[in-house]
């Protein structure tokens, strides 16, 4: 047995050919989590050898673009492909509040689709099958699996002005894996990620560039995600196994960028192993 955690995305709203949008996968035996569908997260996890019909289940932190506009994708294929493999709707795990209505809307622009692919072939329309929760102050039970292997913890993060942005911690027979979503560094995660084998951050070079951004919209922007040094200071004091980097601010396009990124890290105190990651990166525990 083993589990496996695999960037399907380490971009930013601004579309990149190396970079698709924000995700995460984690695989244990035949159960397959989708953290966030971001740009191109089907293709990605095509190219993996898993298609809609394979995840369990997908978990969504938080409702920017970044994170969700492959929603529709996953869960309308999924829906095409089902009279083939049966698999039923698709399980979407999110904070209750504004993913409510995301969620009942996400497939009305399919609308004409839907009709006519009913006339000739499939005989119920899309769905998904929505498993809502309350926004948890402290770390909280929010999925498992049917047959109890894997179970999902939640925790509210620091992204405002975003509402009801969550973290995630994934437990499986073999590994921990924490996946933050955006946010600034913050004691949520860092409770959340203690003794983990895996954590999966977001990361900004905000107090490198900052002279470079003052007074501009990425000054504010790089305000709610997290600074790089401060990550490293965060992982140290969490204890986990391994810290991966995604949804780099900026992307790095160097050997010498991505040295800045791991020197900043290390600046903060972080000396174990470090991924800053790229798309399809993997890591594996157990």
């Amino acid at each position: 047995m083993s589990t496996t955690v695999t960037l399907t995305g380490t971009g930013v709203p601004f579309p990149s050919a190396d970079r698709a949008g924000a995700g995460t996968l984690i695989r244990h035996e035949d159960i397959a989590i989708q953290v966030d569908a971001g740009r191109g997260t089907t293709l990605r996890l095509a190219g993996l050898g898993v298609l809609p019909h394979d995840l369990s289940a997908l978990l969504l932190t938080h409702l920017h673009s970044d994170h969700v506009v492959d929603v529709a994708d996953l869960v309308h294929t999924r829906w095409v492909q089902d009279h083939l493999v049966g698999s039923g709707p698709l399980p979407v795990v999110a904070c209750d509040g504004h993913a409510r209505r995301f969620l009942d809307r996400v497939l009305d622009a399919y609308e004409y689709d839907v009709a006519v692919r009913r006339e000739h072939v499939q005989e119920n329309p899309p769905s998904l099958v929505p498993t809502l929760f309350p926004l948890p102050e402290a770390p909280t039970e929010v999925w498992a699996d049917p047959t109890g292997r894997v179970r999902v913890e939640a925790v509210r993060v620091r992204h405002e002005p975003v509402e009801q942005a969550v973290a995630y911690r994934i437990t499986t027979p073999d590994a921990v894996v924490v996946v933050s979503g955006d946010t600034r560094v913050c004691d949520e995660v860092q409770d959340l990620a203690r003794g983990a084998d895996v954590l999966v951050h977001e990361a900004c070079r905000a107090s490198s560039l900052q002279p470079f951004v003052a007074g501009s919209a990425f000054e504010t922007i790089f305000s709610y995600h997290a600074d790089t040094v401060a990550l490293g200071e965060l992982a140290a004091k969490a204890g986990v196994g391994k810290l991966v980097l995604t949804h780099l601010i900026p992307a790095p396009e160097s050997d010498e960028d991505r040295a800045a990124y791991e020197r900043e890290v290390r600046d903060g105190g972080w000396t174990g192993p470090l991924v800053v990651g790229s798309d399809l990166d993997s890591v594996v525990v157990g």
